[in-house]
């Protein structure tokens, strides 16, 4: 439908040491997602603190990273769970989306982390995998669990700041990523197995409506995984299996720039951070690579108007 956009290929930030690559060990997660395989890491949810620093989780093995600035990483927590969506929020505390446990809450400052939601009412979730904080403190997250077109029996919920958790959409081929637009009046929400981003309108009275199609990808080992949105309001997407990141225009969801990894398949998620916001720090799971590319110099060198958006 459209023509291949410029392409930059991202650096590397950072590695985890081989001092904290698991190798020879038994996880159940690596089992059910890689059997067969050894997995010493696989990174996800990077997020950036107020100090600037980065920090990404490792899924298998129920780690936490702090990454600094100077790409110097350090083991900052370790516990029995599968994490995988970080936010941080205005305290300076993270939630966690973990697959295992479900909301988890991580205190940096006093080296603590302990359950916050752990099931809808009476029900378990399937599986939680990322997140989204707004401005007034809701959270939305995804319940992805083993769903997919076979069993599209995904959810999306949002947890009110005053505490209460409600169901926005239900019956979701592998739900995914998540976030909001600049307005946030939107929500763009990535369904990992049927290859697809949906725009779900956010109405006034806070329901979703007119949910649909907002880019449909192709090709790779899964799909759309982590989701980004730049300072022109464009929607960036880790195309996991790919070894791609997009990034799509506001309004048409037209391709504007393609960033490829140096290193292997698994982009499976992303955050702008460093002086002014202006790179985007980009996790290759398998690799225990964090990737980064400075995307104001990147449409610079490769076509002006690539990272604006249609007015």
């Amino acid at each position: 439908m459209f023509a291949a956009p410029p392409a930059v290929v991202a650096e590397v930030f950072a590695e985890i040491p081989v001092k904290y690559r698991r190798r020879a060990a038994s996880s159940h997660w690596i089992d059910v997602q890689f059997p067969g395989q050894e997995i010493p890491s696989f990174l996800e949810g990077p997020c950036f603190d107020a100090a600037g620093n980065l920090w990404v989780v490792d899924i298998p093995w129920g780690r936490l990273f702090r990454i600094s600035a100077a790409g110097e990483v350090s083991l900052e927590m370790e516990y029995d769970g599968h994490p995988n969506g970080l936010k941080f929020l205005a305290d300076g505390r993270a939630l966690i989306a973990d697959g295992q446990n479900g909301l988890m809450l991580f205190d940096p400052a006093r080296g603590t982390i302990e359950p916050h939601v752990a099931r809808d009412l009476l029900e378990p979730f399937l599986g939680l995998n990322d997140l989204t904080v707004a401005r007034s403190g809701d959270v939305w997250f995804t319940d992805m669990g083993l769903s997919g077109l076979q069993n599209p029996n995904g959810k999306l919920y949002k947890l009110s700041a005053d505490g209460r958790l409600e169901c926005m959409l239900d019956g979701l081929p592998s739900p995914n990523g998540l976030v909001l637009n600049k307005a946030e009046t939107v929500l763009f929400l990535a369904c990992t197995r049927a290859n697809a981003v949906w725009k779900c309108p956010i109405m006034p009275d806070g329901s979703l409506r007119k949910v649909g199609v907002f880019v449909q990808l192709s090709g790779g080992t899964s799909g759309p995984d982590g989701l980004a949105i730049d300072e022109d309001d464009n929607l960036v997407v880790c195309h996991n299996g790919f070894g791609a990141v997009w990034v799509f225009s506001a309004i048409f969801g037209e391709p504007k720039l393609r960033i490829n990894s140096p290193r292997g398949i698994y982009t499976t998620n992303c955050a702008f951070g460093g002086p002014g916001n202006r790179s985007l720090f980009i996790t290759e799971s398998q690799s225990g690579t964090i990737l980064k590319v400075d995307l104001e110099v990147a449409g610079r060198r490769l076509h002006p108007p690539v990272l604006a958006s249609s007015r």
